[in-house]
């Protein structure tokens, strides 16, 4: 296995990075993933989550232009790297892995 692992949180923030392409700023990263898992995330644990992938050099990230709906203030944009395409198609395949291992069961009433 790699040097990196990727716990769940960091999992589904790369996951909706990939989702929202060129629109993934800080905002729209928590809607999409509280639309999509229906549960709630805070900026401040995003925002860690974010700093931790750029260092793990799984996410870039580019400040886009001011405008004047947001008074001026500046969205920083985030994107896969080559590294993060490829720690999250491992983290795929290691899954369905696990999954396919699993017998086949029903859940009881």
């Amino acid at each position: 296995m790699g040097k990196h692992q990727l716990g769940e949180f960091e999992e589904v923030v790369m996951l909706t990075v990939a989702i929202l392409t060129d629109e993934a700023y800080g905002f729209a990263i928590i809607e999409e993933m509280e639309k999509r898992l229906n549960r709630s995330v805070s900026i401040g644990a995003l925002q860690t989550v974010l700093k931790r992938l750029e260092k793990k050099n799984y996410l870039s990230s580019e400040m886009g232009e001011a405008t004047a709906v947001r008074g001026g203030k500046r969205k920083r944009y985030y994107h896969l790297t080559s590294a993060g395409k490829d720690i999250l198609q491992t983290t795929k395949e290691q899954r369905l892995g696990l999954w396919n291992a699993v017998p086949s069961f029903s859940i009881k009433s």
